[in-house]
């Protein structure tokens, strides 16, 4: 968990990070990292190499496993710790707050700074791997891959995304990115899946999200995995997250995700509220959304 990492930077030492940036290095090569080659990557002598790592194995920062060799991996924890320390010394937040949502590809955790923030860590690749080698084309080009190359590509893409899009998409303001984690704006409200809409804001909510897709389309992004649990309603309006899966407009699948995220949204609503959502021509509010005419969904109900 962050909260215990966070607890533990503070015994760290210098020459810890040390070693641990040499793992992660080490780790662009193979899965485990031979402990002879870590002087050379951390640029410490053997017996600091021996020292730093009972040390870090007994903060569960590191995993050994003996193969042909006596081998280090980085824990999620060690990837952790090393991004909440570039964090710490960029004095981008001075304290690890409350869990505000843990899933199976990330974890979201409220940050202290001069105003509250939030620290979301890309876990893709940690549990289910396989999968996202085949599904995520940012792992496409390389032929040994590791999580944590997965996950911090997954961050990248989100920030990369968030940065392009706000703050004419609603959409949190980014803040910060280090290898798998990303510091952005703490959003306050309520997620989409949570809410009890009364009658007189269900179809203008959905026209709200249906126009920032289209916004979001008109600069360059197709969301990509749009569902009532990457949606939040708040005081002003909506703000959509949940970003590292986006394409690009120019993506030869664009057209086909944008037509699939604005199904996914239509039948959410559709379910949830039946009797003020009716049959919607999905393809055709979907172009409507990509030539940026979108106007009342309305217009495309029978």
């Amino acid at each position: 968990m962050v909260q215990n990492v966070a607890s533990v930077i503070a015994d760290l030492e210098p020459e810890d990070f040390y070693l641990l940036s040499g793992v992660e290095q080490g780790m662009r090569f193979s899965e485990y990292v031979n402990r002879e080659k870590l002087p050379e990557y951390s640029r410490l002598t053997a017996e600091d190499v021996d020292y730093r790592l009972d040390r870090c194995e007994d903060r569960g920062l590191v995993e050994r496993k003996t193969i042909q060799y006596e081998g280090f991996k980085l824990t999620f924890e060690g990837y952790d710790a090393l991004a909440l320390h570039a964090f710490a010394e960029r004095e981008t937040f001075d304290g690890v707050g409350a869990p505000l949502g843990v899933g199976k590809e990330s974890d979201v955790y409220e940050v202290r700074s001069y105003r509250p923030l939030a620290l979301k860590y890309h876990r893709e690749g940690y549990t289910n791997f396989r999968e996202v080698m085949k599904e995520r084309e940012y792992t496409a080009d390389r032929d040994h891959v590791s999580w944590l190359y997965t996950a911090r590509k997954a961050a990248e893409r989100e920030y990369e995304t968030l940065e392009a899009l706000y703050p004419d998409v609603s959409v949190p303001q980014p803040i910060g990115q280090n290898r798998h984690a990303l510091v952005m704006e703490k959003v306050d409200g309520i997620e989409l899946s949570r809410t009890k809409l009364t009658d007189a804001q269900v179809v203008p909510v959905m026209e709200l999200i249906l126009a920032e897709m289209a916004t979001a389309y008109a600069e360059g992004y197709v969301h990509a995995d749009m569902s009532e649990y990457n949606v939040f309603v708040t005081e002003q309006g909506v703000v959509v997250f949940d970003w590292p899966q986006a394409v690009p407009t120019d993506h030869e699948n664009a057209r086909e995700l944008l037509e699939r995220d604005v199904e996914n949204l239509v039948g959410y609503f559709a379910r949830k509220y039946p009797s003020h959502v009716d049959d919607v021509d999905v393809p055709e509010l979907a172009a409507t959304l990509a030539e940026d005419s979108f106007e009342s969904v309305t217009e495309f109900t029978a």
